[in-house]
């Protein structure tokens, strides 16, 4: 294919690094089975100075799917995983992976009726949860008139030193939850009964699916998006073959060495699709340590423990969004850590803005490398060349080995725009997910042929430049990125209609220095009521996830509306725009 069709295969594609990469149609267990063959005692996980080999993960998830093949779990059928960044993640990932299930991962901080919707949804008939007061009890909310059978309550005692355990059960400094259900199984009780011993699982990578990952519809109804064994090995073997780090300042760009050479650090969280793919499942890939952060925000003040993380564990491969780089070069206590172990960043799920990119860069002598991506994709669809003369900021970089990038119009999703102006982007690779969880009518929106290649509309907008890279310039959906998470407006007022006294409601993203963006809520009472601002901050509060939760309320007289009567968030925003631009200047 010659270079007119792909101008991202420049000059500025970087030296050594393969078009096409092959050999990910294989199970997605497969790179656990591997690192613990060829590198069975180094270090995986890295909980509170406990750590675990890669033989011991391995050990852990063979006695899960052993134990799930014996809860009668059949190939194809669901177990959620309810958990933050804990060192049984991997191991109940994999693990159910093995027994033939497919792991549909969950946002820890849900609130029950966010996770009951994905349950049900999901038809899950397995669940891990954590012993902690309230994510157990969110759990046990959750589970009724779900399919949930099984329920397996994970506590991180074992994970710790024996001393700490020791001490904090002591202490009752270990999270627990103040009772458990009857029938609920504790995870290492099964653990201990189980034999690693994984049965033989006929596995169709190209075509089963491994995980379920949910992501806000335009429609404010999370999709389940479903990506198959392949998506996923082919998107962290990619990763590998792109990344190319200097092993010392000045010196050449190499691949990253295998078997415990890096050192992770497991910030984002793991439900998410950027988290699982680009730390949990990349540094197993290469038989790196992964340090289990399940709060980033823990510390005095926040992102403290983060700090103290890097130094100690001497992390080299830091995978964020812009509110942690923000966090981490805004932090008063900055300068007291060592961060100059770190020598590659990835950043996506937002525009990392110049300044955070040269000051974090100046604290740690690394380079950060932007790139794009959704859900849908595994996640990574582009990447910057990972130094800092090929690199281009302001972009998202070029699309990475074996994907396929074209802009087309707005309104078919067929026709092929020129380069250099402005379309949706669509995707094909091996990374492009199977499709969404039961929703046939979003899937044919989604997807297109063109030219014999199956194309999906990612619903950003943006170009390639003369270079080839792609710029994002504005999203199709009115999506809100908060901190790198997607809020969807209609879902945040789906949540606002439920309160007695709103008529109408609207939700907009606003700049926000350290989120990028927040949300903020426009409200029409109904005649005759009152209301304050705390009221509704207090309800919100209750009922969303923080991410999701508006910053600010305004009450107006009237919301702007369409000719059948649907709210124009646009006209809102822009107003608050040109208000914003005014005060400022």
């Amino acid at each position: 294919m010659s270079s007119h069709n792909r101008p991202w295969e420049g000059p500025r594609w970087p030296e050594g690094v393969a078009h096409e990469v092959s050999g990910y149609e294989r199970p997605l267990f497969s790179i656990l089975d591997w690192a613990a063959s060829e590198f069975p005692n180094s270090t995986y996980t890295i909980f509170s100075g406990f750590s675990k080999s890669f033989a011991q993960v391995k050990d852990t998830a063979d006695r899960i799917a052993y134990f799930l093949i014996n809860q009668g779990l059949n190939k194809g059928d669901r177990v959620a995983i309810f958990l933050p960044n804990i060192p049984h993640y991997p191991e109940i990932l994999f693990g159910t992976l093995k027994a033939g299930g497919v792991c549909v991962t969950c946002n820890p901080l849900y609130k029950a009726h966010e996770l009951n919707y994905q349950l049900k949804d999901a038809g899950a008939s397995i669940a891990f949860v954590m012993d902690h007061p309230q994510f157990y009890a969110t759990a046990v909310e959750a589970l009724k008139d779900t399919n949930v059978e099984t329920v397996v309550v994970c506590n991180v005692k074992s994970y710790l030193p024996f001393l700490k355990a020791l001490l904090g059960s002591l202490l009752g400094k270990i999270p627990k939850a103040e009772h458990h259900e009857p029938g609920h199984l504790m995870f290492d009780d099964i653990i201990r009964s189980s034999r690693p011993e994984p049965p033989q699982v006929d596995v169709d990578p190209v075509n089963d699916p491994a995980v379920i990952v949910y992501t806000g519809g335009t429609t404010g109804v999370p999709k389940g998006a479903v990506l198959s064994h392949s998506n996923l090995v082919s998107n962290v073997m990619v990763m590998e073959e792109w990344i190319r780090l200097e092993e010392y300042p000045g010196g050449p760009l190499k691949k990253a060495k295998r078997g415990g050479a890096h050192c992770y650090l497991g910030v984002l969280p793991w439900y998410h699709s950027f988290g699982l793919t680009v730390c949990m499942l990349a540094s197993c890939n290469s038989a790196s340590r992964l340090v289990c952060i399940p709060d980033p925000r823990a510390g005095n003040p926040p992102f403290a423990e983060v700090l103290k993380a890097i130094e100690k564990y001497k992390i080299t491969t830091f995978v964020g969004v812009p509110t942690i780089y923000s966090a981490i070069v805004n932090h008063p206590f900055t300068d007291k850590f060592d961060l100059s172990s770190i020598v590659g960043c990835g950043s996506g799920a937002a525009p990392l803005p110049v300044e955070v990119i040269k000051q974090f860069e100046k604290r740690t002598g690394a380079v950060i490398y932007e790139g794009y991506g959704m859900t849908e994709t595994s996640p990574i669809v582009t990447l910057n060349p990972t130094n800092t003369t090929q690199r281009k900021i302001g972009t998202v970089g070029l699309p990475v080995p074996n994907t396929e990038v074209k802009i087309v119009d707005l309104e078919t999703g067929i026709q092929e725009l020129p380069q250099g102006e402005d379309g949706e982007i669509a995707v094909s690779g091996p990374q492009v997910m199977l499709g969404y969880w039961n929703e046939p009518e979003a899937n044919e929106e989604s997807f297109r042929q063109i030219n014999g290649k199956r194309y999906l509309l990612t619903g950003d907008i943006g170009h390639l430049d003369e270079d080839g890279f792609l710029v994002i310039t504005d999203r199709k959906k009115d999506m809100i990125i908060v901190g790198g998470f997607n809020a969807y407006p209609k879902e945040i007022e789906e949540v606002l209609y439920t309160h007695p006294k709103v008529a109408l409601a609207a939700v907009v993203g606003v700049p926000d220095p350290h989120a990028g963006e927040s949300i903020k809520a426009f409200i029409q009472l109904k005649p005759g009521v009152k209301a304050t601002e705390e009221e509704f901050l207090a309800f919100c509060k209750e009922k969303l996830a923080g991410y999701k939760r508006p910053k600010e309320i305004e009450f107006r007289n009237s919301l702007p509306t369409s000719v059948v009567g649907k709210v124009l968030r646009r006209v809102l925003k822009e107003e608050e725009l040109r208000k914003r631009k005014k005060e400022q200047g």
